[in-house]
């Protein structure tokens, strides 16, 4: 029988071999949801809504209706993979778990997506796209005004392996762009975009703003090559503007240069139209120059000015080299090479308006790679027709054909020839204007795709916010996002060098900025295949990691051997620019190899630490501080920090006992690390909830850590709170305590004036109070730096200290800090509005105890029993820190014998001295089982009779459990005693003392109450300085010998 879900719609026929499957699009599926986001039943008869969300119910075989609409779940779809922030998106796993707190947050937070512009509107394929834009770049002005003269210099054979030298380069880096372009979408941004998404954005923006550069000058330089053209035309009919020469350069330049701007701002459509009007031309004069040479000289001049018709004999002559000294130095074969070598760096063409293509993983291998094998051949076809059919040098005396005396130069100053010429391309073709044509094709379109590229570029550097000062020049107009500002900055750069007017002073320049450029491009594509993050998955698969070395080490190497001082002025401009980066630290998250590699070292190296035996040389205090929020205890998180900074592992524990929801998890783990990021306070941070104290501590002591970076020190603040708070609440920090030992951790506790928690300080609508007094702050708390800056402490050591905070009313509250005017009251405070609460500067000093500098004093170590030098170990440790190193040791010890005291003394001197420890003093104390006074004994009652008043509040069981017996009073009462003792030592001596740190008496496991523990460290610690109690876990934490 049919289940009901699967009956057929009556008075429809039914055909059992006809199957039909209709393709439904994702917008299309959504297009029945209301805007709100919440479906209505109505709009779907077949469901019920559960607080906005469609519940899975048995199927109605609706033909009509998608199973979009049958369940929560969504279906594989490729907007679901995408990095970005849109509307539509795949359910979390708490919507589909049915938790009441992601169903409500999704119905609040989906929003339409915005009516932005995302891209440019016209999309391109692989010849239009990529093949055509690669060619116009490859074939520049030096195939028609310098190839010759390499000929000349570097011959035939020479040419030929200057060209092979130029393809490997081209193609080893074409090889490695495909692997990185097919590894994923490619944006707009070409070679930026890339390595950014490739290595990081240090070198992405980098290597970005240097071939930005390139290219603009690379437009200047072609737009030289254009005008010296020109002019070379306008020679031959006797024609000129001003001088004929550089200023003939400048002035048309210029024009040029500003009409292929506007050119480019006007859109895709008419740049597109343009090129495929440029590369007709520039085929039909590579055509034209080989038809010429076939078909050979037709006049008796053109034989004087060297052209004589292909031969063997020329071919023989040219085949050698010929380096002679010309454009002002002596030319070899690199320098030729770096002549010749921006005639191929079109490679990156298609790859620099990657936004504007169809396909660009595609596209980009395809096109790009077609495009070096038809350029390197015909560079090759042009080597060897301008070798085999003009001759070096040429008089162009027609008179000396008769003796052959024509190509004679030796005694003379021959303006004719492949050395001499540079018009020698026109001279073979068998019609003149085409070339030039030609060569003027050549020139502009190369201009027009370098000066389309460099805004693009500084667009997605700027959307990117990497560098500041670029972002003015990103922002997009019109409904192509077109930066018109980019291009302004662009004409301005190309001017400033199209105004030098000398195309031999950039070409080499040119070179080494795109050499650094390949470079990275093949470093990216080895060090993410090297790497293998999971998801590199390029779908080229013709490329291989040692080819992309060989390519890096190729392009690196060919750079100093063209000239050594323009690479290494490349390499420290790089260098600048990923050093800004590095500083800045932008907040971006791209999944670059780097982290990959990151990820990949720190596993390694945990993985080698396990197997690394652990010896007291290498004892480092690893500490887990029980802080909470780290912003509500600042101070103690300071310390720990002090201790442990740069040189041991630091980690801060949050114990609540409140269930907290993922995304609440989420967001206090992600505030947390920005607040620490922001204090500049290096460690992490471990959150568990649903939990009390007691059993916080024990997981966090069993599961927290990896192999040996485990803690092996808990450091704690002292409750404060513990006379008038719960006995149970009491008995979860005591046996917390307890857990420790049992782990065999180091417990320290922290107590200082004033208290360590300043929770009731947090304000959640402070996102930003700088140091001079202008307050710019928003409410929405989007930013990783407004959850940095949640708690006030953040920039307390900075603060200006006459401030109020005073609550603005709006719709969207903000909070505007006004400068207090000078009063006459002697203490500056701060004042919180809308709570009514004050900071007074010394609240201020407080919080930021132990990360400013002190003045000169002591740092007393009372090292009372030997719990491995843990206690002695951590106050040197904090006398060698910058802020801490006016404070000097003073060591106090407990005397065994008071009639061996000078013995005691030495013998503690020499332990001191041993473990290398330099102190400022030592004493030992002596008389310490002596009766306290009855001032000490007076305050040691009035601290347990507070106590034993507030039980009297509590339950009968509560009583019984916390009253203390006068049997637990008298057996423990020497002991008791001592910690009288201690008191009245430490005020005798340690009252002025910066800090003070002592040995933590140990808590003898049924042998002493929570409530008398708590009173021994009242009585030791009340009214002290800040103190730090200590006690090691009983093995060595120094060693005298090494061995």
């Amino acid at each position: 029988m049919e289940s009901e879900g699967n009956q057929r719609t009556p008075n429809r026929p039914y055909n059992e071999n006809r199957f039909t499957v209709r393709r439904i699009s994702s917008v299309a599926v959504m297009q029945n949801v209301p805007e709100n986001t919440e479906l209505q039943v109505d709009s779907c008869p077949n469901a019920y809504v559960n607080q906005g969300y469609l519940s899975e119910i048995p199927y109605n075989a609706d033909r009509k209706k998608s199973f979009q609409h049958n369940t929560l779940e969504a279906l594989p779809r490729l907007d679901n993979y995408r990095n970005d922030f849109i509307g539509l998106k795949r359910p979390s796993l708490g919507e589909l778990h049915g938790e009441e707190k992601d169903l409500k947050d999704k119905n609040e937070n989906v929003a339409p997506p915005k009516n932005e512009p995302t891209g440019h509107g016209v999309k391109l394929g692989w010849i239009q796209g990529v093949l055509i834009p690669c060619l116009l770049n490859i074939w520049g002005v030096m195939l028609f005004l310098r190839l010759s003269w390499v000929v000349a210099q570097s011959g035939i054979s020479g040419s030929l392996i200057i060209i092979v030298l130029s393809a490997i380069v081209c193609v080893l880096t074409t090889t490695s762009m495909s692997a990185i372009s097919t590894n994923g979408e490619v944006q707009g941004g070409g070679i930026y975009y890339i390595i950014s998404r490739s290595l990081g954005p240090e070198f992405g923006a980098s290597v970005g703003i240097v071939f930005a550069f390139a290219n603009a000058v690379a437009a200047s330089m072609n737009t030289i090559g254009f005008c010296s053209s020109l002019n070379d035309l306008l020679r031959e009919n006797d024609l000129k503007i001003l001088d004929g020469g550089v200023n003939d350069i400048r002035i048309v330049g210029t024009i040029a240069l500003l009409i292929m701007v506007i050119i480019c701002a006007v859109g895709m459509e008419w740049e597109s139209k343009a090129q495929n009007f440029l590369v007709v031309i520039i085929i039909a004069a590579m055509l034209d120059f080989v038809v010429g040479a076939i078909i050979g000289p037709v006049t008796d001049e053109e034989k004087a000015k060297g052209f004589e018709g292909i031969s063997s004999k020329l071919l023989a002559e040219n085949w050698g080299s010929d380096y002679r000294y010309s454009e002002m130095k002596q030319q070899n074969f690199f320098s030729v090479f770096a002549i010749f070598f921006p005639s191929v760096t079109g490679i990156q063409a298609g790859a620099n308006i990657s936004g504007d293509l169809k396909n660009p993983a595609f596209s980009i291998p395809n096109g790009t790679m077609l495009a070096v094998v038809i350029s390197m051949i015909s560079y090759a076809i042009f080597v060897f027709v301008a070798g085999a059919s003009t001759s070096r040098d040429a008089s162009g005396i027609v008179s000396e054909l008769a003796t052959g005396q024509f190509t004679n130069c030796f005694n003379r100053t021959c303006e004719f020839g492949l050395h001499n010429s540079y018009t020698v391309m026109q001279m073979v073709s068998s019609w003149g204007p085409l070339i030039f044509a030609g060569c003027f094709a050549a020139t502009l379109s190369t201009a027009l795709t370098n000066l389309l590229s460099v805004p693009r570029l500084i667009q997605a550097i700027g959307n990117d916010r990497i560098y500041p000062r670029i972002i003015y020049f990103s922002k997009g107009y019109g409904k192509n996002n077109e930066a018109y500002r980019g291009y302004v900055l662009t004409f301005i750069v190309s001017l400033a060098f199209l105004l030098i007017a000398e195309l031999n002073a950039i070409a080499p320049l040119i070179s080494n900025f795109y050499l650094a450029s390949y470079a990275m491009i093949n470093f990216c594509t080895f060090h993410a295949a090297l790497i293998k993050p999971l998801g590199w998955r390029p779908t080229y698969k013709y490329y291989n990691m040692w080819l992309s070395l060989v390519g890096f080490i190729l392009c690196v190497g060919i750079m100093f051997l063209i000239d050594w001082v323009t690479s290494l002025i490349t390499m420290i401009i790089t260098f600048a620019l990923y050093l800004i980066v590095v500083y800045r630290k932008p907040d971006v998250n791209w999944g670059s190899s780097t982290q990959a590699q990151t990820y990949k070292t720190a596993l390694s190296s945990a993985l080698r630490l396990v197997n690394v035996s652990e010896h007291v040389k290498n004892y480092k205090p690893q500490i887990l501080v029980l802080s909470g929020k780290p912003c509500a205890r600042p101070s103690l998180l300071d310390l720990a920090y002090l201790i442990t900074k740069n040189n041991a592992l630091f980690m801060c524990a949050d114990i609540l006992q409140k269930k907290l929801s993922y995304k609440a998890r989420q967001n206090r783990i992600r505030e947390s690390y920005a607040w620490l990021g922001h204090r500049k306070i290096k460690g992490f941070y471990a959150l568990i909830d649903d939990v009390n104290f007691e059993d916080g501590v024990k997981s966090l002591l069993q599961a927290v850590g990896v192999g040996k970076l485990r803690p092996n020190v808990l450091m704690m603040g002292f409750k404060d709170d513990w006379i008038t708070c719960s006995y149970e609440n009491l008995l979860s920090y005591f046996n917390g305590l307890h857990e420790a030992f049992y782990h065999r951790v180091a417990v320290t506790i922290v107590r200082v004036p004033g208290g360590l928690d300043y929770s009731w300080v947090t304000d959640e609508e402070i996102s930003k109070i700088p140091a001079n007094g202008n307050l710019t702050v928003t409410s929405n708390g989007t930013s990783d730096r407004s959850a940095a800056l949640e708690c006030l402490p953040v920039e307390s050591p900075h603060l200006p200290r006459k401030f109020i905070i005073n609550e603005k009313i709006t719709k969207s509250p903000r909070l505007m800090l006004k400068k207090k005017e000078p009063t006459s009251q002697t203490k500056e405070e701060f004042q919180l509005n809308q709570t009514g609460k004050r900071l007074s500067q010394n609240i201020m000093q407080a919080m930021s105890l132990f990360n400013s500098k002190q003045d000169k004093g002591t740092i007393d170590v009372w090292w009372l029993y030997d719990d491995g030098g843990l206690t002695i170990l951590l106050p040197y440790i904090i006398s060698t820190r910058h802020d801490w190193s006016s404070c000097k040791l003073r060591v106090f010890a407990l005397a065994n014998r008071k009639q061996e005291l000078e013995l005691e003394t030495r013998n503690m001197a020499s332990l001191l001295a041993k473990f290398r420890i330099d102190y400022a003093s030592l004493t030992m104390v002596e008389d310490i089982t002596e009766k306290p006074k009855e001032e000490t004994q007076q305050l040691f009652n009035k601290i347990l009779r507070d106590y034993a008043g507030k039980t009297e509040e509590e339950s009968e069981e509560s009583v019984k459990n916390t009253v203390l017996l006068d049997l637990e009073l008298e057996a423990l009462r020497e002991k008791t005693n001592r910690h009288l003792r201690l008191r009245e030592f430490l005020i005798q001596h340690s009252s002025e003392a910066k800090l003070i740190v002592m040995s933590l008496p140990m808590p003898r496991k049924s042998m002493v109450s929570a409530p008398l523990y708590m009173a021994w460290l009242e009585i030791i610690s009340r009214d002290m300085p800040p103190m730090m109690l200590v006690r090691g876990n009983q093995t060595s934490s120094l060693i005298t010998l090494s061995k």
